[in-house]
């Protein structure tokens, strides 16, 4: 198979199925900073390729996947480190974003996104910190999930910002969405509907006009299969304020992490991921703990928000994927606007489903779901129901 989207990392990782099982014949990829026995990964960064060794072991949700049937058939690229919403990689290229070959594929989980649009796997998996299964979905045209934080098994994983790293999956189709989180995440008994909508009047202003106008059919469709739907503000300092407090501590983390290793190596970092390491290396825990304390203090009320029979709608980015090379002032607002839609799955801890639903200007723009700590399993029901009911059809499976 020849990659001409420049997806993968390296397509000769293969490892057969272990057992049979929901997902055999199916075929799948993984982000080059999962732990697969005698291979090194690159995290994106050839200074990381190059200063460790191979994993002794492999990661447990690759085994988890091996064990019900799937095929794991290569790794796949990734923004240095995963520090970066975009996707281009200074080192490696770019993935191509086979819906929007002109425009960046997301990141940091750029090659899942790019191999699965592409059909060159059946589903990928990757890693959300700060987006990087939601933004390079929606902008792929696929369906992803961010799970809870801690629901799916993340050993064997390189850490971003462990307060906030989970392990996501990307498909074109939602019923096989569905059946990889059959296999990855935990049971649940919960079964029952959920009876509110809450629509997030601050992230319902971001997006570009033609991306709001897109979506609005089927925020009007989501609100007639809930009892009730109403208007909210989730944070009352505001999205940017919550965007803050989510890079600070973001960056605090990562650098506890990572910050030894870039101090010993001087690893060569592009435009941008440079840019932010050396921002990260210049906070301290010690100035920032009302950062921390507001953060609890979000979870705390994103919890009581979303009880049991609520979820929250937004979309998940501003618009459709941005133009390849765009830098300035241009992408910093962007990103700026992307996180603030992001940050809220991602300071509260909580799951959320991107769906493909809609096109602005014949380009993919994701709508997302956002349920309650550890619903993620009714999370993937109800959006396996909202998707096929928006189609009119059978969700493929």
């Amino acid at each position: 198979m020849t990659d001409q989207w420049n997806s993968f990392m390296d397509q000769e990782v293969k490892l057969a199925p272990t057992e049979e099982g929901l997902l055999d014949g199916r075929v799948f990829a993984v982000k080059d900073v999962f732990s697969i026995k005698g291979y090194t990964c690159s995290a994106g960064n050839p200074d990381w390729l190059r200063t460790h060794d191979p994993a002794e072991e492999t990661a447990g949700s690759i085994r988890k996947l091996l064990a019900k049937g799937a095929a794991l058939t290569g790794t796949l690229h990734t923004d240095e480190l995963m520090y970066s919403l975009n996707g281009e990689n200074a080192h490696y290229g770019t993935p191509i974003n086979p819906k929007a070959p002109d425009r960046i594929p997301g990141g940091s989980s750029s090659g899942s996104a790019s191999a699965a649009a592409a059909g060159l796997v059946d589903f990928s998996v990757g890693t959300d910190t700060g987006g990087s299964v939601r933004i390079p979905s929606s902008y792929c045209g696929l369906y992803g999930i961010r799970p809870t934080h801690g629901a799916v098994n993340i050993s064997g994983v390189i850490p971003l910002a462990k307060s906030f790293d989970t392990v996501g999956w990307m498909a074109q189709d939602m019923n096989l969405l569905a059946q990889v989180g059959d296999v990855l995440l935990p049971t649940s008994n919960n079964s029952e509907p959920f009876k509110t909508l809450l629509i997030e009047e601050a992230a319902w202003a971001l997006p570009d006009r033609e991306t709001a106008a897109a979506l609005q059919p089927f925020l009007a469709a989501a609100e007639k299969r809930t009892e009730l739907a109403e208007s909210v503000h989730v944070a009352e300092e505001g999205l940017a304020a919550w965007t803050e407090i989510f890079r600070t501590i973001q960056a605090l983390e990562i650098w506890e992490e990572h910050g030894s290793w870039i101090t010993k190596e001087q690893p060569a970092f592009g435009p941008g991921i440079a840019e932010r390491f050396q921002m990260a290396g210049t906070l301290k825990k010690a100035e920032c703990q009302s950062q921390f304390d507001k953060w609890k203090e979000i979870q705390q009320h994103m919890d009581t928000l979303l009880r049991d029979d609520a979820l929250l709608i937004i979309p998940t980015a501003p618009g459709p994927a941005p133009l390849l090379n765009l830098h300035g002032e241009a992408a910093e607002q962007y990103r700026a606007k992307t996180m603030q839609l992001t940050c809220i799955a991602g300071l509260a801890g909580l799951p959320q489903i991107t769906m493909p639903l809609a096109q602005a200007d014949g380009l993919p723009v994701g709508l997302s779901i956002i349920a309650g700590r550890n619903q993620d399993r009714r999370l993937i029901e109800w959006a396996l129901s909202f998707a096929k009911s928006c189609r009119g059809e059978e969700v493929k499976g």
